[in-house]
């Protein structure tokens, strides 16, 4: 029988060490993570073609092989993370508020780490760096139990990284892998309150939705991404066409690509053509309402649960509307809450955008797919989250802290 408590306690003995580190420990931790990572690339790419394999071997779709991928290339991205996390500002110990009271108490309050943060994810191998890292530069220690998947790759790279830590003479058990792919681990992991003060899920909404339907353990809600792209009526038509492509395009098994496009009637003549054309060069199909078809015969009927959908393939939906307003409603109705973008050079109405959209990430003339913790200046990010509580979009340092009160008194009694 597998024995999750005993890896949990390990995390919670650890956390003791984490939380009260120096940074310049941590950071020359996160150094030698990061060369360890770079030295050892054949290694981890061994291991992820196993991964691809099967994936392969199981019908896995293009977009979701990609995210699998490792390649030299994205190793050293994920490298090159860990060395921005380790430049970072270490939050832990700042103060947020310093008051003294009527009666001589001196009341601050510092930002702490949470303790344990537990990270449950599917296919994205770099989830497994990058959560560490973050985790670590903010004093937690991270419980990793990523998808059957990618666990050949999630082995070696936890592997690799605990040989860092050694080398830095850091406790291993900053990051402790679960590495059983039984599903019920999961469920006894969501439940362990004891020893872990975080839980955060990444992946489908199927796995999201089971962590914050299921989970007795405090949790950040990471969401899917429908995000959308509105063209204005005053829109740049050649800025639209380019900005398009590449949230639609540039990566497909992503949450930040564009899933739905909406266009304004005024303009929707002169550029929906172009767009189609451009997106249907590379085979996206594009799923429209009864007036883009009218407008372009390259876009085939969608029904209504095109416009809830994350696609993450070659599809998009497309939405013709009367006004920013409507553009704007139907946004907020289907929208994840997750990044959306206006392409538009009229300053009021990127202003009405941006104040009335209800997502973490609202763009002006810009691709989704710069929600991103790298993109940020964050490092890395453990998850874009789209609730509102504690954290919201891309979750650098900053949001794995908490705060606690420190009161220094002189004798005083109430």
């Amino acid at each position: 029988m597998y024995d999750l408590i005993s890896l949990l306690e390990r995390a919670k003995t650890a956390s003791v060490e984490t939380a009260n580190m120096g940074t310049l420990k941590k950071n020359d931790a996160l150094l030698f993570v990061a060369e360890e990572l770079r030295g050892r690339k054949a290694e981890i790419i061994k291991a992820n073609k196993i991964d691809i394999s099967n994936g392969e071997e199981n019908g896995m779709p293009d977009s979701l092989l990609d995210r699998l991928r490792l390649d030299d290339a994205r190793i050293e991205a994920m490298a090159e993370g860990v060395r921005q996390i380790a430049q970072l500002d270490d939050p832990i110990g700042e103060g947020l508020l310093r008051k003294v009271r009527p009666n001589g108490l001196i009341i601050e309050q510092v930002r702490v780490p949470m303790g344990v943060i537990g990270i449950i994810y599917e296919s994205r191998p770099n989830v497994t760096v990058d959560s560490f890292a973050l985790c670590f530069k903010s004093g937690n220690v991270a419980v990793l139990r990523g998808g059957s998947d990618s666990i050949n790759s999630n082995i070696a790279l936890s592997n690799i990284i605990k040989d860092g830590l050694a080398k830095a003479d850091v406790t291993e058990d900053a990051v402790i892998l679960i590495d059983n792919t039984d599903r019920e681990i999961v469920n006894q992991l969501m439940k362990q309150n004891d020893y872990l003060d975080l839980l955060i899920p990444r992946g489908g909404k199927g796995l999201i939705q089971n962590v914050v339907m299921n989970a007795t353990v405090p949790v950040i809600e990471t969401g899917t991404g429908n995000c959308h792209i509105y063209v204005d009526k005053y829109a740049d038509i050649d800025k639209a066409i380019k900005i398009i492509r590449n949230a639609k395009l540039q990566r497909l098994g992503v949450c930040n690509a564009c899933e739905s496009l909406v266009i304004h009637k005024d303009i929707a003549e002169k550029c929906l053509p172009l767009i189609a054309a451009d997106l249907t060069s590379e085979e996206v199909e594009m799923k429209g309402d009864e007036t883009s078809q009218s407008i372009s015969n390259l876009i085939i009927p969608a029904d209504p649960t095109d416009y809830a959908t994350e696609y993450l393939a070659k599809k998009i939906s497309v939405k013709i509307v009367d006004s920013i307003e409507e553009a704007i409603a139907h946004i907020n109705k289907y929208s994840t809450g997750h990044s959306e973008s206006i392409i538009t050079e009229d300053y009021n109405s990127s202003q009405k955008f941006l104040k009335q959209i209800d997502s973490a990430c609202v763009y002006v003339n810009a691709s989704t797919r710069f929600t991103d913790g790298f993109e940020f200046g964050f490092g890395a990010e453990i998850g874009i989250s789209t609730q509102k509580l504690h954290a919201r979009g891309p979750m650098g340092l900053l949001a794995l802290t908490s705060s606690k009160y420190m009161i220094y008194g002189d004798g005083q009694t109430r």
